[in-house]
């Protein structure tokens, strides 16, 4: 019996130091971005870093505006939300209830696969294929908004995906029998009322996802032309807040290493608002 005990208790503080390092993490990690990019900020000025559309860190008199940057980020990622999610909504329903069982067995570990990529690879492969395919529609370099708007959406399916499905699968079965049961088809059952009823499941895979998208920045280095500007159509290259700082903090120094510091500070919070947007929406049941 004390031995019994003994596990139990100690079984409950282990699960709570876990709770606990996860806490920490978050709370260091944010101490130490937001030690690092605050001051910059204040000293700069909130408005001319948030809204400036100049980057030039080089020049005679530096230049730390990131609109471009922050419009860039959000364009791509506003183009992986439309063309992943309804896509990676649609697959998981399919499989979790329409797929026969042999196509499945393979479309399955496909899809695990997919979710083991790294994401250079993704990047390669954008570059080698999307990249001249998008060369000869729309002309230029082929390395704009909307290649890299098309490869993020592809990256961010296996979230989707999977999260998506074991949703529709947790929903219990007496759900979908009381409908056919009531004279509903198939078809109108899983959309109906196994899907609703997965629906705060499938609103977290598509936060996770959009996670996913905002903060990629291997892939897009390759494919999104890197220009620091404000874009004026998706055919353009476009330079997101993640490669910004991936391609300028190995040399930056001084002020300039503090703006890119900053520039984290303002995806970390727009990583944040993010999830309070989609934390209120399943809330409230919307």
């Amino acid at each position: 019996m004390k031995k019994k005990y003994f596990l139990e208790s100690f079984m409950k503080w282990l699960f709570f130091a876990s709770a606990l390092v996860s806490v920490i993490s978050i709370i260091v990690i944010c101490y130490f971005i937001f030690e690092g990019g605050i001051p910059f900020m204040l000293d700069y000025g909130i408005g001319n870093f948030l809204f400036g559309t100049k980057w030039a860190p080089s020049s005679g008199t530096p230049s730390f505006g990131i609109l471009p940057m922050i419009l860039g980020s959000l364009i791509i990622t506003a183009g992986a939300i439309i063309l992943g999610v309804p896509t990676g909504v649609f697959t998981s329903v399919f499989m979790a209830k329409f797929c026969p069982p042999g196509l499945y067995k393979f479309l399955k570990p496909a899809i695990n696969m997919m979710a083991a990529i790294p994401s250079i690879v993704y990047g390669f492969f954008a570059l080698r294929l999307i990249v001249p395919i998008m060369r000869q529609l729309v002309g230029g370099t082929g390395m704009n908004i909307l290649t890299a708007s098309i490869l993020l959406g592809i990256m961010i399916l296996p979230t989707i995906i999977g999260m998506s499905e074991a949703s529709i699968h947790a929903v219990p079965k007496s759900y979908y029998e009381g409908s056919v049961a009531l004279g509903a088809t198939h078809e109108r059952s899983v959309m109906r009322v196994v899907v609703p009823a997965a629906k705060s499941g499938i609103l977290s895979s598509i936060i996770l996802g959009i996670g996913r998208a905002i903060g990629e920045t291997m892939a897009v280095i390759l494919i999104a032309g890197n220009q620091p500007r404000i874009p004026s159509s998706i055919t353009q290259g476009v330079r997101t807040m993640t490669t910004n700082i991936v391609l300028e903090m190995a040399y930056a120094a001084g002020q300039h290493r503090e703006a890119l510091i900053a520039t984290a500070v303002v995806l970390f919070i727009f990583i944040l608002i993010i999830n309070g947007i989609f934390t209120v929406v399943k809330r409230r049941g919307l």
